[in-house]
């Protein structure tokens, strides 16, 4: 083989090699956003597994936000209605799992919701459009378009939808009448508290768990502000995503 053939082979086999890289990173959502300071709010939240480790039996964020949007309690765990409930890390990180993971982490349980993903599968699959990502960034529903199809709840690699099984009002203890009750055949799930943020309040998860003494472990904010205390949390502490190979770019971040 010639000087010159093999020049070439080299050139060509570094940029497709490039190019290879580039892909995954694309794929695997590593490339950094640029904020666009002309572009509306995109919401996202980081949970500091750290700090509410220190708090592990507490639920005032759950309570909150199931007070506040008349999430059912139902005894039977077939037809449980959740749209913030706690995981064992292994069950909620299932690819980040080790044989050399601390056991503090491998015994704590984990906050998880709704992840409202970049690229959210569940959004796809619905024929009614009841569930859609609006500008803001957030997976939220029309529940009065939904027909009970249960789509979106085998698309959601996630588990973070619940389906109505029965009437859930009789479960519910007292009523907000600030938020609408759900009925028999009908998905749900965490809306990122979107009827607070137009009031320019913070999600009632984030604002229970403050006032619990919890500063801090539930953040807050949008993803499109460098300068938001989200935007400064991933700039300065390792975070992790769930289930990152799946290339949904979820919009809950933790630091662990």
């Amino acid at each position: 083989m010639d000087k010159t053939r093999r020049s070439f082979l080299k050139l060509t086999g570094t940029s497709l090699l490039g190019f290879g890289l580039s892909g995954t990173a694309v794929a695997s959502g590593l490339q950094k956003p640029v904020h666009d300071p002309d572009a509306g709010p995109s919401w996202a939240m980081v949970v500091d597994t750290r700090k509410c480790r220190k708090k592990d039996g507490c639920s005032a964020c759950i309570d909150a936000c199931h007070e506040a949007h008349n999430v059912p309690d139902i005894p039977d765990e077939n037809h449980a209605v959740k749209w913030v409930w706690k995981e064992h890390y292994p069950n909620a990180f299932p690819n980040q799992v080790h044989p050399y993971t601390e056991d503090s982490v491998l015994e704590q349980s984990v906050l998880v919701m709704c992840n409202h993903c970049e690229r959210p599968p569940c959004v796809r699959v619905c024929p009614t459009q009841a569930t859609f990502k609006a500008e803001d960034g957030i997976v939220t529903m029309d529940m009065h378009r939904c027909i009970g199809c249960r789509y979106c709840v085998a698309a959601c690699p996630y588990g973070s939808r619940s389906f109505n099984w029965k009437d859930p009002r009789p479960y519910i203890e007292t009523v907000n009448e600030a938020y609408p009750t759900r009925s028999k055949g009908v998905v749900e799930k965490c809306n990122f508290c979107k009827e607070l943020l137009a009031k320019g309040k913070l999600p009632a998860c984030v604002d229970a768990c403050a006032a619990d003494g919890n500063e801090g472990v539930l953040i807050f904010g949008d993803l499109n502000d460098p300068d938001s205390n989200v935007s400064e949390a991933l700039r300065t502490a390792n975070t992790i995503r769930r289930k990152p190979n799946l290339g949904t770019a979820p919009h809950i971040f933790y630091i662990v």
